[in-house]
């Protein structure tokens, strides 16, 4: 018999993918669905409870019954106040291992995270376990559509931007214009970036959205991620295109979101962030 594979999920429909997939494969999926990012409804076809993120007590407790190890963390959750968490006494018992993290970047908290959950039995593994075709497995033109030199500068001088922002544990992406960097994702996601990177808007060739790994970042839990609502936002914004890892950057529902971009007049490229062609000029 294959071990079911256990599921906390937010909001996107990648999760809904990897949980079908999870099914078709003949891994029962067992979901955690969380309360105010997902839908209950979505994964009414499997076993599945509903949690406000401060219940991990629960969310574990109810995975560990029903047999699983492998967690899959998947879809997109705003990352709350720590004082509105309202740790149920599970997680109460588990935060003091997570420690000062709590209060540091994303990734430094979710590497404690991941940490937690090993110590307690569960092995995380990346949603592109499960969804292979996640992922460009090599540098590639996605598009009819290419950037010119002006764009290629961009990208470059976005690859270096989105580097040091990661340095420091902050974000994945930016949008930069002509050289300018107009937005550089925060707290509030690619999405709201975006929508204020077109108010930032110059006149002249638009601008390009640059979404990488963060230096030395845990590859199975978080990776950057764009989809057709990216494409969209990023056609609102003015933009002339996305450049994406290859090998580092999920595509959700890869055909639906090159068919955006080439509908929008957009270029979607992804690259090798280190590779020397990509290094700014002087």
């Amino acid at each position: 018999m294959i071990a079911p594979l256990g599921l906390i999920v937010g909001a996107g429909d990648m999760p809904q993918r990897a949980a079908a997939a999870a099914a078709a494969a003949g891994r029962a999926p067992h979901v955690v669905v969380l309360e105010g990012f997902a839908n209950p409804a979505d994964y009414a076809a499997y076993p599945s409870i509903t949690c406000r993120l401060g219940a991990a007590g629960r969310m574990l407790e109810w995975l560990r019954a029903a047999g699983v190890r492998d967690l899959v963390l998947a879809g997109r959750v705003t990352r709350p106040s720590f004082l509105s968490l309202r740790p149920d006494a599970g997680a109460a018992r588990l935060l003091p291992r997570i420690g000062m993290r709590a209060f540091g970047g994303d990734d430094s908290l979710l590497q404690a995270v991941l940490r937690v959950l090993r110590e307690e039995g569960f092995e995380p593994v990346p949603a592109q376990a499960v969804l292979s075709e996640l992922l460009i497995d090599s540098p590639t033109q996605l598009t009819t559509l290419a950037p010119d030199e002006a764009a290629r500068r961009d990208i470059a001088r976005g690859i270096a931007v989105v580097r040091a922002l990661g340095a420091v544990d902050v974000g994945q992406c930016c949008v930069v214009q002509q050289g300018l960097v107009l937005a550089v994702e925060a707290i509030e996601g690619t999405d709201a970036m975006l929508a204020r990177a077109g108010q930032q808007r110059r006149e002249g060739p638009g601008g390009v959205l640059v979404k990488i790994l963060k230096p030395g970042q845990d590859r199975r839990i978080d990776l950057p991620t764009v989809g057709p609502v990216t494409v969209a936002g990023a056609a609102e914004a003015g933009l002339r295109g996305i450049a994406i890892e290859a090998k580092g950057t999920i595509i959700v529902d890869r055909a639906a979101t090159v068919a955006a971009a080439e509908a929008a007049g957009l270029f979607l490229i992804a690259l090798d962030p280190h590779d020397p062609a990509w290094v700014p000029s002087a």
